[in-house]
């Protein structure tokens, strides 16, 4: 007789209790055979098949000296850990040992021991493909199990698609696939079950009244057949059948019993598997969905965007200059690094300056370079941006930083495409194709001559104007999903996407800080998240941080002086234009602006 000895290794206690049932059952409820304190409910079983013991976790995997088991035939001496305690298993039980109350007796009937074979197949069967979320292997071994648990010839998982059956694994006693496999069915059987709703048994089918005379029963000699539906919710969404062209009455109620409770758990796993293939099949879609929104490396559908694709795929191919405005943070190396890509430069060098981040002392030298002792600290005759630029593309970041009596020498080397290093006489010859880039409103600038029109208009070819993330719409959305999936796979994070609350508040935050804030709150996010989805306070979007739900006829009047104002300014200040454009009264422009003015006046103290 065996027994197992429960070791509490934080006070060296210790108990035995004789291994008497069928199935012995582990967990940390007392009206388990086998308590152990602490330990979840229905962590496992050992289960007695003939001789030997086998250990089936419930829960998720046991350790079982030092391993992580689902499934283990237990020998003497092995030990399974749960927290403080330790189950030693031991063939042989001590005579003092503890003998669970109303120990059933140990023999059998056939009927039992059948039982008892197909529980410990389900706990097999279930503990495998718990882990297991491909559909076909689920299938596969379910067939296999169920083949092997009825002594069948053969078996067939029948799933229905568009309310037709149709065979998805068909495998026979030596785990082989059946080839021919719609012509081993039996229509009649299938459409008896399907009908009925109900298990069926047919344990001689040549000489059964109803199902003699079918052509498919004849056909096949089919001799033992049995076919159980498997549902979900009351729907039924396929069929286990299992069939004997050797045996009559292969089958009987017993096997017909088994046979459709293994479907029902059968159910839940094919169940899972299939959702599994559509969330795969979703993951595709998505990746699809967001290489499609994907211009190179830019991500972004909104018309905006659109518009912005449309002229980088016009201006490319050309060497005229492009100036590209937008907030920081808005992405204008990108596009610029997009135009490089596209054109015939992009074998050669992509070279950045950014004209706001280098002292003015210096910012002549970077651009044109030095030679040896052309000032203080000019050790070595070292080539400026523009030479390094040559035969490729030269992006000037911050170009609405950049100080006026250099914005002379950089008109002159875009109109000659010459320059000269700080400290030398020679010019030098370079070719390359410029990109300029600002936060600014350079219109503004030049009005306040912080900014030559005349080099405004050289860069200013063709203007790409970026709009803010706020103004993309659903485009935020995939921007974070692709940062998302971009800093889990390189912190190997198991998040799984974001909350629905995290959604909404990335919709209705202003993001000041576009596109670079998005990434920065988002990696920071998969580094410190503790869950599995990203919630608003893991991106640092706090209530009080996202636009208020205006009433309609407020958020009506925001948007009306907002357009009169954009429109204004697009037709330099002209009121009575501004009007007719506006399909107004000019009386209603003039009020406008009056209110505006008396808003800005300052109060009386």
């Amino acid at each position: 007789m065996a027994e197992v000895v429960v070791r509490n290794n934080h006070d060296n206690t210790e108990r035995r209790v004789a291994l008497l049932r069928a199935i012995s059952r582990i967990g940390g409820s007392e009206d388990h055979d086998i308590y152990v304190s602490g330990a979840p409910s229905d962590l496992a079983n050992i289960v007695k098949s003939g001789d030997g013991f086998t250990l089936s976790a419930l829960d998720g995997p046991v350790l079982v000296n030092g391993k992580k088991e689902w499934q283990k035939a237990l020998s003497p001496g092995d030990r399974i850990s749960i927290g403080k305690h330790e189950i030693e298993f031991r063939l042989e039980a001590a005579a003092d040992a503890e003998a669970p109350a109303a120990a059933a007796p140990v023999t059998m009937s056939r009927e039992q021991e059948i039982a008892l074979k197909a529980y410990a197949s389900l706990n097999d069967f279930s503990a495998r493909l718990l882990r297991n979320f491909d559909l076909r292997e689920v299938l596969s071994s379910v067939m296999d199990t169920v083949v092997e648990l009825c002594s069948a010839d053969k078996g067939f998982v029948v799933l229905f698609e568009d309310g037709q059956p149709k065979v998805e694994v068909a495998r026979n006693i030596r785990h082989e696939n059946i080839t021919d496999a719609v012509s081993q069915l039996s229509d009649s059987v299938i459409a008896k079950v399907v009908k009925s709703r109900s298990p069926l048994l047919v344990a001689d089918a040549l000489n059964n009244d109803e199902f003699k005379a079918s052509q498919s029963v004849v056909n096949l000699k089919l001799s033992s057949v049995m076919c159980v539906p498997l549902t979900e919710l009351g729907e039924m969404f396929g069929l286990l059948y299992v069939g004997s062209n050797r045996v009559l009455h292969q089958f009987d109620s017993h096997a017909l019993n088994l046979l459709t409770v293994f479907a029902s758990q059968a159910s839940l796993l094919i169940q899972n598997a299939q959702r599994f293939r559509s969330l795969e099949a979703e993951r595709e879609a998505l990746k699809t969905a967001l290489e499609q929104q994907r211009f190179g490396s830019i991500i972004g559908t909104c018309e905006a965007m659109q518009d912005v694709f449309r002229k980088i795929r016009k201006v490319a191919p050309t060497d005229i200059s492009v100036l590209i405005t937008g907030e920081t943070g808005t992405g204008k190396e990108l596009i610029a690094r997009e135009i490089h890509q596209r054109s015939d430069r992009k074998d050669g060098p992509f070279v950045v300056i950014n004209c706001g981040a280098i002292p003015e002392n210096l910012l002549e030298s970077e651009l044109f370079g030095h030679v040896r002792g052309a000032f203080t600290g000019a050790v070595a005759t070292k080539p400026g941006k523009f030479q390094l630029a040559h035969k490729g593309t030269l992006f000037l970041d911050e170009i609405g930083e950049l100080p006026l009596q250099l914005q002379v020498k950089l008109l002159r080397a875009l109109q000659e495409k010459m320059v000269t290093k700080v400290g030398d006489t020679k010019a030098e010859l370079v070719d390359i194709r410029v990109v300029a880039a600002t936060n600014k409103d350079l219109d503004v600038e030049m009005k306040k001559g912080q900014f030559r029109e005349d080099l405004f208009y050289r860069l200013n070819v063709v203007h790409i104007d970026l709009p803010p993330l706020r103004e993309r719409g659903d485009d935020i959305l995939a921007v974070a999903r692709f940062f998302l999936s971009k800093y889990t796979k390189e912190y190997e994070s198991k998040l799984k996407g974001f909350t629905p609350q995290a959604v909404i508040a990335m919709r209705k935050y202003r993001w000041p800080g576009n596109i670079r804030q998005l990434e920065n709150r988002i990696k920071k996010g998969v580094i410190m998240a503790e869950r599995a989805h990203l919630a608003p306070e893991d991106l640092d979007i706090k209530p009080e941080d996202m636009d208020p739900i205006l009433p309609l006829n407020e958020a009506a009047e925001a948007f009306k002086q907002r357009y009169i104002n954009e429109v204004l300014l697009r037709n330099g200040g002209n009121r009575t234009k501004t009007a007719r454009d506006l399909g107004v009264d000019p009386r209603t422009v003039f009020r406008h602006l009056e209110k505006m003015d008396d808003e800005e006046q300052p109060s009386e103290v």
